[in-house]
């Protein structure tokens, strides 16, 4: 396997644990972000991203993502909630 496939998937291997999605959360922490991860029996996990307030609602979700497992949904609502503040300049 060459360098940067190694690399890649060490990588993969690291955010695709939980130890990888404290790291995410605190990223997005810095950038003022709250999570909330839920866990639907088999089904999946929904992890959703707000900006830090006291208190939230649907409405101001700003990033979420509905994966298998919970590192997926959390990457996903990550990106949705970058993307949006992208938009939003």
């Amino acid at each position: 396997m060459p360098s940067y496939d190694r690399a890649l998937h060490a990588l993969r291997t690291w955010l695709d644990s939980w130890s990888g999605i404290g790291h995410v959360v605190v990223g997005m922490a810095r950038l003022d972000y709250d999570l909330q991860l839920t866990r639907y029996d088999e089904r999946g996990w929904r992890a959703t991203f707000y900006t830090t307030r006291m208190e939230h609602s649907p409405t101001s979700a700003t990033g979420t993502g509905w994966e298998r497992t919970p590192w997926h949904a959390t990457q996903r609502a990550a990106w949705e909630a970058l993307r949006q503040a992208n938009r939003d300049g």
